[in-house]
């Protein structure tokens, strides 16, 4: 999915597709037809008030039109002049601070002469912001940007910076050496060209030579600037990946050697899926941080928000093309293929962006200080005639017995309740939000392996299996454990040999099974047995309930790195299953254990391991000291880390909101789940490095290491979402 995941966004991005495909027709630096056609369209003005000339949007809408234009690589002036008037519209809204840095979001400047020795005004008039928003929206102004980022890094001698934008540009914003911030005609700056390494769009070294009353931009800040351009910069970025991922996986379908298609080959299919995962994560961080200034542009949650992408948006488009690059080959270097522009374009916007370690460690900062980012999604008015009958039912079990709570809980459906009723509550999407948001002081019980059987058994069971099963399940009665993989068929579960031979009243099972979790303490288990063998791999398995008491089972224990033992190898010689206790139609077992394997996927997106969270982590570094304690490399990993927890946290949410609105979330469970393991890992070892002594952990590094294991490995994953999200060929 795109940034946008409503309609009228996805609607958007494909009337922005439409129009820059007719009318893109030159890479030129100063494609001015296409300039004017961005403004005829409305484009420019897109996130302006009406008032302003504007479209009435915001910067989600925008965020939604630059991506687009960013996967067609855009040329010429619109990026900075819809930043410049991003900007701008915030100077008009904003109170009026005092000279100086905004005390969240920016340390104070070094006390400077103002330009050519003009004194400042000590109490800027209001800019003449309707008048210049007006102008840059409807194509008569065009504009450049200094970025507090690039500017740092390519500033020249004296007080020039280097701006986003053509040297022949109407306007600059730019910072002045009090810190304040000023959009200053070019009649009074100083303005040469700058070589970057983009070859459609301008850089310019400017200096502001006079600063006349009204151009200081009241409440504009260097922190806001770069938090609207890590927004702006960083949905171009996504674009520019999402171009890349494309054209990645198109020439795999096609490029052959050796006598097949390149994306066959797996080294090439994981590249290509690793690329859609890196941009999957950009752009939920993109999407998140455009909302969170939508709405708070200078409170230190939207300045957290904005962080997270300026950490991995830029970065992203840069691996990302990089790789497409790998991915075409020699063609891919030539200077005639499209590759090297959007290569080109992705560096510029990195560079200009500013460092992402340096936006890592402003993240770790503001995390280890207790800023959070709320990722609650905003619910439609009908929620709340949910949310009361639902908090009353809440505050009823609060009061109850614990044995009570436990069976009304069962009863009425609250443990799952997305389940058909009795078992569940028939609950839409909607609903279960509500109920995971009231339930969340109370808690509910986990099901543990339960809670991928049970769906499955309410589905293809009979009446009297799920009235056998479900309600002592329900309430924790009893325990359950998977018999699925072997030591030959693990993620390859068809491959699978245990044996079920027809036998009077039943079947008789025969096989070893391995990695099954609690199978020492589980009183059932489901199974999957072969009960044709001259059947198709995929056909001719059975879904078994196994009495784990039965005569032939025995269970013993594999101990785990981490000394513990989850994990068992179950044996199962000449095992007596009834007829009743077979789960659907013989020979159809395959179909209902991947309906069981995906509540599994569903279920491990959503937890990424106890104790190893980016939150964890900032607790971690709290007791240590705090920030300062660190060394300035681990201070900078901290901040990714958290950088890349907050962006799976707006991934999940977005695949929420899109649940609600009944769209489609592909892949977004397997992306999910592969970022959440490598995240859970990444957790732990950072925090063992930083605190090697603790026995917690200690335990984590150890434990963690089956997350990319269990479930589905990363490798099939990476299998998973190239075929079906990139549409790359399957394995022979």
């Amino acid at each position: 999915m795109g940034i946008g995941i409503t309609e009228e966004h996805r609607a958007l991005a494909a009337s922005v597709h439409g129009f820059a495909g007719r009318n893109i027709t030159a890479r030129g630096m100063d494609h001015e037809p296409f300039r004017a056609a961005l403004a005829a369209q409305g484009l420019l003005g897109l996130h302006l008030p009406e008032e302003h000339g504007g479209q009435g949007g915001g910067l989600p809408e925008l965020a939604v039109a630059l991506e687009a234009l960013g996967e067609h690589c855009a040329p010429g002036s619109h990026l900075p002049t819809v930043l410049a008037s991003a900007i701008i519209a915030r100077a008009v809204t904003a109170p009026a601070l005092p000279p100086g840095p905004s005390p969240a979001r920016d340390a104070p400047p070094p006390a400077a002469p103002s330009p050519a020795g003009d004194a400042a005004p000590t109490r800027p008039a209001p800019p003449p912001a309707h008048g210049l928003l007006a102008a840059l929206a409807d194509g008569t102004l065009t504009a450049a940007v200094a970025l507090p980022g690039g500017a740092r890094a390519a500033g020249g001698a004296g007080g020039a910076v280097t701006a986003l934008g053509s040297p022949d540009a109407d306007l600059y914003v730019l910072p002045l050496p009090d810190g304040r911030w000023a959009a200053l005609d070019r009649a009074d700056c100083g303005t040469e060209g700058v070589d970057g390494i983009d070859l459609s769009r301008r850089l310019a070294s400017v200096e502001a030579r006079a600063v006349p009353d009204g151009r200081v931009l009241a409440g504009v800040t260097s922190g806001l600037v770069a938090d609207l351009a890590a927004v702006l910069l960083g949905a171009e970025a996504c674009g520019v990946a999402a171009w890349a991922v494309a054209a990645a996986a198109g020439h795999a379908r096609v490029r052959e050697q050796f006598g097949r298609p390149i994306g066959q080959f797996q080294g090439v299919k994981h590249r290509c899926a690793a690329m859609l995962v890196t941009l999957e994560h950009a752009r939920a961080a993109v999407w998140d941080a455009a909302r969170a200034l939508d709405g708070d542009a200078l409170g230190e949650e939207a300045a957290l928000a904005a962080g997270t992408a300026g950490v991995l948006a830029a970065d992203a488009a840069v691996r990302c093309t990089a790789d497409a690059i790998q991915v075409l080959g020699g063609i891919g270097y030539t200077y005639e293929h499209d590759a090297h522009l959007y290569y080109r374009r992705a560096l510029s916007l990195r560079a200009l962006s500013g460092d992402p370690g340096e936006w890592a460690e402003r993240v770790a900062r503001l995390a280890a200080g207790g800023v959070r980012r709320s990722m609650e999604p905003d619910l439609p008015e009908e929620a709340e005639t949910l949310r009361a009958e639902i908090r009353a039912a809440v505050a009823s079990l609060a009061r109850a017995e614990p044995a009570e709570r436990l069976a009304r809980l069962a009863g009425e459906g609250w443990i799952m309740p997305h389940l058909p009723r009795p078992w569940g509550r028939a609950a839409a999407p909607l609903e279960q939000v509500v109920i995971h948001q009231e339930f969340r002081e109370l808690g509910r019980p986990n099901l543990g392996i339960a809670a991928w059987a049970v769906p499955s058994i309410v589905r293809h069971g009979t009446p009297a299996q799920r009235e056998r099963f479900l309600p002592r399940t329900l309430t924790g009665e009893i325990m359950w454990c998977q018999l699925f993989s072997e030591p030959g068929a693990g993620s390859d579960l068809a491959a699978l040999s245990t044996k079920a031979v027809r036998v009077a009243g039943g079947w008789s099972l025969s096989g070893q099974k391995i990695w099954n979790s609690l199978a020492q303490w589980a009183q059932w288990a489901i199974c999957l047995a072969r009960t044709d063998p001259d059947a198709p791999k995929h056909e001719g398995i059975t879904y078994f309930l196994v009495d784990m008491s039965s005569p032939g089972v025995t269970v013993r224990p594999l101990k785990e790195i981490n000394g513990e033992e989850i994990f068992n190898e179950v044996f199962l010689d000449d095992v007596f299953v009834p007829d009743d206790l077979v789960v659907g139609r013989a020979g159809q077992g395959w179909r209902i254990a991947r309906d069981t394997l995906s509540h599994e996927r569903v279920a491990l997106g959503d937890s990424w391991g106890p104790g190893s969270r980016h939150t964890d982590m900032v607790e971690l570094i709290g007791e240590l000291g705090g920030p300062d304690a660190l060394r300035p490399a681990a201070l900078e990993e901290a901040g990714r880390l958290w950088a890349s927890g907050q962006a799976l946290s707006a991934l999940g949410l977005r695949v929420t909101l899109s649940q609600l609105s009944g769209g489609d979330s592909g892949t977004a469970a397997s992306v999910r789940k592969l970022l959440g393991m490598r995240h859970s890992q990444a957790v732990s070892e950072f925090c063992w490095s930083i605190a090697p002594a603790s026995p917690y952990w200690n335990r984590m590094i150890l434990t963690t290491r089956a997350f990319t294991i269990g479930g589905g490995t990363t490798e099939i994953q990476l299998n998973i979402i190239a075929e079906r999200a990139l549409g790359l060929p399957r394995d022979p």
